[in-house]
């Protein structure tokens, strides 16, 4: 007798991971990363020092030189940075309208993760970590987790 679990057969595949330690396949997707991170910050109205710091404390040449040169390779750092603030804007835009979804990072929150800062402010200050935890947070409210 099989007491085996089977899964019932699906047409989906499950999803690759995709390695951020190559080069080639950051090389591959880093253009397309780069313009979703500053399509991003502007529908945030993002500031230019404020966008810095969310990819990192970027000096100011190399923040300049990104924004008119998208074909340059990123970091695991800075691709992982962009990834969770580009899974974030899909998440608010799920969860509400795209006025407040855009404007929802600059809002001051009463979250305990927040404090009554922004999300934006807690993003800059917390780094990686801090995006980490606004992705979840939103991915739970959305049900998602």
């Amino acid at each position: 007798m099989n007491l085996a679990y089977s899964y019932p057969k699906s047409r989906y595949e499950p999803a690759t991971v995709i390695n951020l330690n190559s080069v080639e396949e950051r090389a591959r997707l880093s253009p397309s990363a780069v313009k979703g991170f500053f399509n991003v910050a502007n529908k945030w109205q993002v500031k230019d020092e404020n966008a810095r710091e969310l990819l990192g404390s970027l000096p100011s040449s190399s923040f300049y030189e990104l924004k008119k040169n998208p074909n340059k390779t990123l970091d695991v750092d800075r691709f992982t940075r962009i990834s969770y603030l580009i899974g974030i804007y899909k998440a608010l835009h799920i969860l509400y309208g795209d006025t407040l979804a855009d404007a929802w990072v600059k809002m001051p929150n009463q979250n305990r993760l927040f404090n009554g800062d922004t999300p934006l402010a807690y993003m800059e200050s917390g780094g990686i970590v801090a995006m980490q935890y606004v992705r979840a947070l939103l991915d739970a409210r959305r049900g998602g987790v």
